[in-house]
């Protein structure tokens, strides 16, 4: 490969200034906050979440950052680290389905960090999460080229994270092409297909990438150098073409469901089917997934643990069968043991259907079978998952969602409150958004 530095990226990531930004964009972002903040504070009741803390603490120590979720405060890159194992904690975070990843999740933990160790304001935060997405996305699709295999969330946002971040500290053309590309060299090669076939706490990534990202910001504050990352390669220079004139950011999905989002399609055919049909749970004798391989391969295991019911195909079908709706309650520990749940797992199926694997990965679509015990088959139409791009997701939608995935950590009014100060003035300071939070919570 040639690789060219011209800093088409890092003038982009420079020049970029709220004002600047179509009004869909500015709206689009707002929304992402929300969606993030949601993610962020259902993730506080995690068990990964207090790992995220004892980690910050051990490895980082204290200083005078926020954390959203604890009364103690961090140096800015633990603090960045214990949100970061918060963000992706239900897998409730946007995604992009060309990366086959959250790009949210992956930097929005470290923005936050940066911006209140900064005391920087809303436009601000807004504007290094615009850098963070449109880099991140571009990049992921270099580095899964390059390397041939599908990678997960943290290999991105490792570079989302140096973006972002650097945005904020206001790094010039130079030292955004450093921490961009010792981000990029150095990022975790999350093994995508692994994380969904076998889950664990590894999941996405999330964390490692956070937290690379952020060193490769420290490593060029203290002069290290990298270049040659490969967005300057000649093979994929050609993705920054259409900086500033088509924002990635439109183009991410929202996720009713704390789950894969491979799984969702299968949830919502049931869901549809069995209300257009008045049938219940009780009636099933089995039930047909039809859908993409990939989608087929998510683990089918009885969970033992949240990971475990959200990398999981089975489990959320068949909760969402007998409760009507898959949400976090369903993902606590104690809902784990239902025995209703448990048995309908035992009922469902999952095939590979050639046209609708073809479409994957722009599209992915599932078609539910339901078998009733009276002898009666019920063929759903396809379903593709709610919230894609194309669905034109708005901040109403968005705040909805927040109402749904926040309300275990705090109520109506607070919510509220939250919701009211991010589409609300955009020159309020990162730190009042953060102190309040943490006082809603209390």
């Amino acid at each position: 490969m040639i690789f060219t530095t011209d800093y088409k990226l890092e003038k982009f990531i420079i020049e970029a200034e709220w004002e600047k930004f179509p009004t869909d964009v500015q709206n689009r972002l707002r929304g992402c906050l929300i969606d993030l903040l949601g993610a962020l504070l259902s993730g506080t009741k995690s068990e990964q979440f207090e790992v995220g803390l004892r980690v910050a603490k051990k490895s980082f120590g204290l200083g005078d950052v926020a954390v959203i979720g604890s009364k103690d405060r961090f140096t800015a890159i633990g603090a960045a680290t214990a949100m970061g194992h918060a963000s992706n904690a239900y897998d409730i975070d946007d995604g992009h389905n060309i990366i086959r990843a959250h790009p949210g999740t992956s930097f929005i933990g470290a923005l936050l960090s940066v911006a209140y160790d900064k005391d920087a304001t809303l436009k601000d935060l807004f504007v290094a999460m615009l850098v963070a997405y449109e880099a991140s996305i571009r990049m992921g699709v270099a580095i899964m080229d390059y390397y041939k295999y599908a990678h997960s969330s943290g290999t991105f946002g490792s570079v989302g994270v140096a973006v972002g971040v650097g945005k904020l500290l206001n790094f010039n053309e130079n030292q955004l092409n450093h921490a961009l590309s010792i981000s990029e060299f150095n990022a975790p090669l999350v093994p995508g297909i692994r994380s969904v076939e076998y889950p664990s706490m590894n999941k996405d990534g999330v964390p490692f990438g956070v937290m690379i990202g952020m060193l490769s910001v420290l490593e060029t504050e203290c002069g290290f150098t990298g270049n040659k990352n490969l967005l300057e390669a000649d093979a994929y220079s050609h993705l920054l073409d259409d900086l500033g004139k088509k924002y990635e950011v439109l183009s991410l999905y929202f996720k009713p469901y704390p789950c894969c989002r491979w799984a969702h399609p299968a949830i919502d055919s049931c869901i549809a089917t069995m209300k257009e049909n008045k049938i219940s749970p009780s009636d099933i004798e089995g039930v047909t997934i039809k859908t993409f391989n990939r989608a087929t391969l998510l683990s089918k295991i009885e969970p033992k643990c949240a990971d475990d019911a959200q990398y999981n195909i089975a489990y959320p079908v068949a909760a969402a069968i007998v409760h009507g709706d898959f949400s976090i309650d369903h993902v606590m520990p104690e809902a784990l043991s239902d025995s209703a749940v448990l048995n309908m797992m035992k009922r469902l199926s999952f095939v590979t259907d050639d046209e609708l694997d073809r479409k994957f990965p722009e599209k992915r679509i599932s078609r539910a079978e339901i078998y009733t015990k009276d002898g009666r088959v019920f063929v759903s139409r396809d379903f593709e998952p709610a919230g894609e791009a194309h669905d034109n997701i708005g901040t109403d939608w968005l705040s909805a969602k927040f109402h749904r995935i926040a309300g275990c950590v705090m109520n109506e009014d607070a919510r509220n409150c939250v919701l009211e100060m991010v589409l609300g003035d955009e020159n309020i300071s990162v730190r009042t958004l953060v102190d309040t939070l943490n006082v809603l919570l209390k």
